[in-house]
């Protein structure tokens, strides 16, 4: 979690690991999309303890202003923004279509931490107190 600028905040990447369990696999390979938009979810969950964990409180998010996924699969996998919407769902289901909606990113690779499937990290702009 780094602030900066006027009232944003970055959150570095978080993987879907929830309360130890490593979630590991390659989308397009051993894990389907729905699987993968699973994961992706996991990771958001990941991002808004960070949040909490900072700000004290998820109310003081103003807007979620742009998400970067990154999903590991296969070379000929090319549903990444439609794994990345799990992450979306959840942000927009949490705060609004409003707020949770970010600009959005989506980027497939062969590798990631620990084997983990997806990685999120987040730009937030934090309300004025």
């Amino acid at each position: 979690f780094k602030r900066f600028g006027n009232g944003l905040a970055y959150v570095s990447g978080c993987t879907p690991v929830i309360d130890g369990a490593l979630c590991q696999g390659v989308l397009g390979k051993d894990m389907t999309v729905e699987q993968g938009q699973a994961a992706a979810r996991n990771c958001v969950l990941n991002i808004l303890a960070v949040i909490q964990n900072h700000l004290g409180d998820l109310n003081k998010v103003g807007n979620f202003v742009k998400l970067l996924g990154f999903v590991r699969c296969t070379d000929d996998f090319t549903q990444q923004p439609q794994v990345m919407n799990g992450a979306t769902t959840l942000l927009v289901d949490i705060f609004c279509d409003e707020v949770g909606r970010p600009s959005r990113s989506a980027i497939g690779t062969n590798a990631l931490p620990g084997g983990v499937p997806v990685e999120v990290e987040a730009i937030i702009e934090i309300k004025e107190e």
